[in-house]
């Protein structure tokens, strides 16, 4: 009995262990001025610059252009033939908030119950994990942490990937709620297979409850409260403007309906998903709404769809005028954000449009463009420098990050198993000799 209570804690643990270990001490703050010269400048906006300099000091850009000053005590590197893009920015991702999905002990992102707005997803934020290393050695240097389950999941804050504790990791803390909207339709018959559809019949009762918790949450905003009601106050800043409703849905009638619905109480809300948002493209783009686009890498969601749709969403949604991003709403794939904007730019984005699409799009809807998503004067030092195409797996390759003006490591756990296994194959097997 004992070594089962024994080998359960081990077993809890242990991942945690193994999360310390292999993830990169955080970068020092820097010193002296930095100088990147003859690169090519990726700005973020669609501005490109050829044989650019950028200088950054205490960790914020004070020149870019072809004809810089360049201070007397700076570090100066020659970056000819390499491309420096600003840091790409994660949103709606889970990422430091679950390590290992199989062991329920390493998740943290689903709170118990139906409305949880109070929920703050950045205490629960994990620096030590060790998928996080993976993601900066693609460029991924910010996030947007987000909570999920139940009808309204919590908040979400946006941290940058170079930090001791999540309080220093913290760019723009708590601003975000997230609701989960009800889906109207569901797979029905055998193995309930694509295609056959049925309503469901708990959506009217779901959607009314949502009603109610919005209008006693907002009465509840909008007088002296004598006493304290914490969930309720976790979207008092929703209906100040203060707070982003994030709104997870994805069919079309379900988007119209979302939109309706937070329009009702002022709130403009943020469509997070969205995998039918093309068909509603000036529904969107007359009411204002930006989108979330998850995962361009995917299947389409009916049978009798274009097998490239995913891959053309993007384009579409640029030529109607529709506000939009790309994300990854898992923590393991998040690193493979420049080669699903690549596949979008292969089919039919522009180029510095797909750059922005996991840049500066994502730090307008965010709320942080004011200091990241491009690289500008005034804004911070979160960059990378890559010796190819970011958006080409067989040519990107990132051989220095910089986030807030600190040069990180980096290096990772799966860098190191490469390393280590491809030595191994390097040396001369000598087997004993057999008697």
């Amino acid at each position: 009995m004992k070594f089962r209570y024994l080998s359960s804690i081990v077993f809890i643990i242990l991942p945690f262990l193994l999360s310390a270990q292999s993830v990169p001490t955080p970068g020092k703050a820097q010193s002296s001025p930095i100088v990147l010269t003859n690169a090519t400048i990726h700005i973020g906006n669609g501005d490109v610059i050829e044989n650019g300099s950028i200088v950054f000091t205490d960790g914020v850009i004070s020149a870019i252009g072809t004809n810089v000053n360049q201070p007397a005590n700076a570090q100066v590197i020659n970056y000819t033939g390499k491309h420096i893009y600003p840091g790409i920015i994660a949103a709606n991702t889970i990422l430091g908030l679950s390590e290992i999905e199989a062991l329920r002990q390493t998740r943290d992102y689903n709170e118990v119950g139906q409305f949880n707005p109070n929920v703050r997803s950045i205490i629960a934020y994990n620096t030590d994990s060790r998928v996080t290393p993976t993601l900066r050695s693609n460029g991924v240097l910010l996030a947007q942490v987000a909570p999920r389950g139940g009808s309204i999941s919590g908040t979400s804050s946006v941290v940058q990937l170079d930090a001791w504790n999540w309080e220093d990791a913290a760019v723009h803390t708590d601003g975000g709620l997230y609701l989960n909207w009800p889906r109207s339709m569901r797979y029905s018959g055998w193995w309930a297979q694509p295609g056959n559809w049925e309503k469901r019949k708990d959506y009217d009762k779901e959607i009314s409850e949502l009603e109610t918790y919005f209008a006693q949450a907002k009465a509840y905003a909008e007088r002296n409260a004598e006493t304290e009601n914490l969930r309720f106050k976790g979207m008092s800043g929703v209906f100040s403007n203060t707070k982003n409703l994030f709104i997870r849905v994805d069919r079309a009638k379900e988007i119209i309906a979302a939109v309706s619905f937070a329009q009702k109480y002022g709130v403009n809300p943020i469509i997070v998903g969205g995998s039918e948002s093309y068909l509603i493209t000036d529904f969107l783009r007359e009411k204002g709404v930006s989108v979330v686009l998850d995962a361009v890498h995917r299947t389409p969601t009916t049978n009798d769809t274009d097998v490239n749709l995913p891959y053309k969403i993007p384009a579409m949604l640029q030529n109607a005028g529709v506000k939009f991003c790309l994300s990854y709403a898992d923590y393991w794939q998040v690193r493979n954000l420049p080669f699903q904007a690549g596949t979008a730019i292969a089919h039919g984005l522009e180029k510095e449009e797909g750059l922005r699409s996991i840049t500066l799009s994502v730090a307008e809807i965010l709320g942080i463009d004011d200091e990241f998503g491009s690289l500008e004067e005034g804004k911070s030092a979160t960059l990378f420098v890559s010796e190819g195409d970011v958006f080409d797996m067989y040519s990107s390759n990132i051989i220095a990050a910089y986030i807030q003006g600190r040069q990180i490591d980096l290096g990772n756990k799966q860098k190191d198993l490469y390393e280590k296994f491809s030595d191994k194959y390097e040396h001369e097997i000598v087997l004993p000799e057999q008697n």
